[in-house]
């Protein structure tokens, strides 16, 4: 679905990630893991596009990022950002039907289906009922699950999520996880995110990408890459992990004073 080829990252004169070879294939979803400041959002900006890297190239399906038109690239991927501005007095239906643009083609307005979706997004999200409502004046959370709808308006086999589970209560965040992972096991979608809740991503990832912020990566499966050990180094906290069940759970090891 994706993949990057010696892919180099850097702010100024330092590195945050050094030849990153990585494949994400299709069905697959993925957690971006690492300390504040190590690159994570970065990356995820790489992926959509919207960043150039300092060297190296992204590839979606084979093809380099740079080459794709784009309107055919959003319809490819969609990107959820870590925070967003809203200048404008839009509704919360106009702003999920702001996604499905890329499907107008020739035509301006939208069209039954296009509602359609977009009514079914919302309801996904639990805020079909603020339709109506300014996106301006939504909480946190609410504008937050409104995006999401967005993203899921878009309809692409690539989504990329910059913390989706931000400004969301604990409810919200364990069933916008389980739309993500039953997207990509149920209906074949990829999904790369980011998240600091340890077992929130164990428990609906299939895949981890751990970032050190100094150039070094390790990639793989959550089974092999989120271990206690490995952990503890990436984010330099000792972590311990504890077994329940079929659940790991993942706690910072170490007494509050």
């Amino acid at each position: 679905m994706i993949s990057t080829h010696k892919l180099y990252l850097g702010v100024g004169q330092r590195q945050l990630v050094s030849d990153l070879e990585w494949q994400v294939r299709a069905g697959e979803c993925w957690s971006i893991i690492g300390r504040n400041g190590a690159g994570k959002s970065t990356l995820l900006r790489a992926l959509a596009g919207l960043r150039a890297p300092e060297a190296g190239h992204v590839a979606l399906n084979g093809r380099p990022l740079p080459e794709w038109p784009l309107a055919e690239l959003a319809r490819q991927r969609a990107f959820l950002a870590q925070s967003r501005s809203d200048a404008f007095s839009y509704s919360v239906i106009e702003t999920v039907l702001s996604a499905r643009h890329p499907y107008h083609d020739n035509r301006y307005w939208e069209d039954s289906d296009d509602h359609a979706i977009a009514v079914k997004s919302l309801e996904a999200m639990e805020v079909a009922d603020l339709a109506a409502r300014d996106v301006r004046t939504l909480s946190g959370g609410e504008r937050q699950r409104v995006a999401i709808a967005a993203m899921l308006a878009q309809d692409t086999p690539l989504l990329l999520l910059d913390e989706p589970a931000n400004a969301l209560d604990l409810a919200h965040q364990v069933s916008v996880m389980n739309i993500v992972a039953r997207l990509c096991r149920e209906q074949g979608k990829t999904a790369v995110m980011i998240g600091h809740d340890l077992t929130l991503a164990h428990s609906v990832s299939t895949h981890a990408l751990l970032l050190k912020g100094d150039g070094r990566w390790l990639a793989g499966t959550t089974a092999d890459v989120m271990q206690a050990d490995i952990l503890t180094e990436y984010l330099g906290h000792p972590i311990e992990v504890i077994r329940h069940g079929k659940r790991s759970i993942f706690i910072p090891n170490e007494e509050i004073l």
